[in-house]
């Protein structure tokens, strides 16, 4: 719970009070060795990172370290950073009136020197809550020096009527802004190498360059940098003083499990309440969706190099529930359940979110789409029922025997449109009477609200091993018996 802002107005105050000041990487530290004392979670809403890269980024902060956060896009990484926030204390007090955060007991401007020198105890504090003590810059090959640790101001000379040889000339970067602060800088390798130079006195002696003055300016400053592996080769790369110059290199990862990933994305997606009671979406949904992005990562057709981040699956996901929602309002109906077929609609999430490899850009993005759809489908319904075999036994008749057969006696075409309403969906589906049964065997204690969903899995299953025929038609799927269409196709 946070506390009101602290009533202590002037720097004797603030010694009566008994503050002791400390730097930015101590207060961390020791913030953390309490929340580890009292079990309390340090890194709240990060999953999958609990026995890795939760543990490194804590000894790094144990050792004071300024931390290098390296991975794939789409690993939390600059969440990571924001969430050290919590380690910082609630309020910090400053020289008030500080451009630079000046410590009331250790000022480094000369304005706040100045004001500490004529007024001493009397000197005015102000109060900066831990939210704001977070600086952020995503690294631009345009960014300069002037940008990030400061310029003399030739407007500020004038006015005040000094020499450029005065440091009340310098305007500060965003850097100094940032004392007694974390600052992130995202995607380093983005920065000039002229300008990762730069920043080797900041991180090493504390000095600050700026245009011939030589200051000496402990800054006290936590630096997070966050780069891509890709980046290292595509687009620049960590100068070598400067990575030695960071005390930890941290490895960030993607989820490794589907319960895992689930976890991120229902922490992640933008609902309502109201879509939240009236559309229903099956756990099954939810896995498959995840299931596609393991797929895309593993697949031939997708630059595995660049990452598939795990806002793909956060975006495939608000689709999917659209796609519902869309057929709903059309209908005018209150309620309705996610289904198979929607999946098609998550396409524009696929396409917008991956790297296509050059075995993918023969095919088109909305190929490689609907390919890992399929794939994640065939590796979902391998997970759940026998695995189906190439050539089978002469007089044997497989676990899907029956389900296939079924659609031998179909005058015409088996359809799944958009248009059917959730109780001629259900009726449709209901029709394959073996396929019933094949759940019931294989998957008996599934949920009534699962049920229909994996029907329609086990038909996509059936269809990519070559057991059934899947086409996309107008406004749904038709599925049928593969000899059968082949015999139509030849009589056309």
């Amino acid at each position: 719970m946070e506390t009101k802002e602290p009533k202590i107005k002037t720097l004797g105050e603030l010694k009566k009070s008994g503050y002791t000041p400390r730097g930015i990487k101590d207060e961390l530290r020791e913030n953390l060795v309490t929340k580890l004392k009292n079990k309390e979670e340090t890194f709240a809403g990060i999953y999958g990172y609990e026995t890795s890269v939760i543990p490194e980024l804590e000894r790094a902060i144990l050792s004071r370290h300024n931390i290098n956060l390296l991975g794939l896009r789409g690993q939390a990484k600059t969440r990571l950073a924001r969430l050290m926030v919590n380690l910082l204390d609630e309020w910090m007090p400053i020289v008030a009136g500080s451009e630079i955060n000046d410590d009331p007991f250790a000022p480094l401007s000369y304005f706040a020197k100045e004001l500490v020198e004529k007024q001493k105890d009397n000197t005015p504090i102000s109060w900066v809550h831990r939210d704001e003590r977070f600086a952020e810059k995503l690294a631009t090959p345009d960014v300069t020096i002037a940008d990030l640790i400061g310029d003399v101001d030739p407007i500020k000379a004038a006015n005040l009527k000094l020499s450029y040889a005065d440091e009340r000339v310098i305007h500060f970067g965003m850097i100094p802004r940032a004392n007694r602060c974390i600052f992130v800088i995202n995607e380093l390798p983005d920065l000039q190498a002229r300008i990762q130079v730069g920043l080797f006195n900041i991180l090493q002696e504390g000095d600050l360059q700026i245009r011939g003055f030589k200051l000496r300016f402990p800054l006290d400053i936590q630096f997070v940098f966050t780069a891509n592996p890709e980046d290292y080769t595509n687009r620049g790369s960590i100068v070598t003083p400067l990575k030695d110059r960071i005390g930890s290199q941290i490895l960030t990862h993607y989820p490794e499990t589907i319960e895992i990933a689930r976890k991120i994305t229902a922490q992640e997606v933008r609902s309502n309440e109201g879509t939240n009671k009236s559309i229903s979406i099956p756990v099954l949904a939810k896995d498959l969706i995840e299931q596609i992005g393991f797929e895309a990562r593993k697949s031939e057709y997708v630059d595995i190099k660049s990452g598939i981040s795990a806002r793909m699956s956060i975006s495939a996901y608000e689709n999917l529930v659209s796609a519902a929602e869309l057929r709903m309002l059309k209908q005018n109906k209150k309620q309705t359940i996610v289904r198979l077929g929607d999946f098609i609609g998550i396409i524009p999430a696929l396409t917008g979110k991956m790297e296509i490899a050059y075995e993918g850009e023969q095919e088109g993005a909305r190929f490689v789409a609907e390919y890992l759809i399929q794939m994640a489908v065939k590796s979902i319904f391998e997970s759940m029922f026998p695995k189906i075999l190439k050539l089978e036994k002469q007089g044997v008749k497989g676990p899907y025997h029956d389900t296939i057969s079924w659609f031998d006696n179909l005058d015409d075409e088996f359809e799944l449109t958009e248009n059917m309403t959730d109780e001629e969906y259900k009726k449709q589906l209901d029709k394959i009477v073996p396929l019933d049964e094949l759940i019931d065997k294989y998957q008996g204690g599934i949920e009534a609200g699962e049920r229909y969903f994996l029907k329609e899995v086990v038909l996509w299953g059936l269809a990519e091993n070559k057991k059934l025929s899947r086409i996309i038609v107008n406004e749904g799927i038709s599925f049928g018996n593969n000899y059968n269409d082949l015999l139509k196709d030849l009589n056309k």
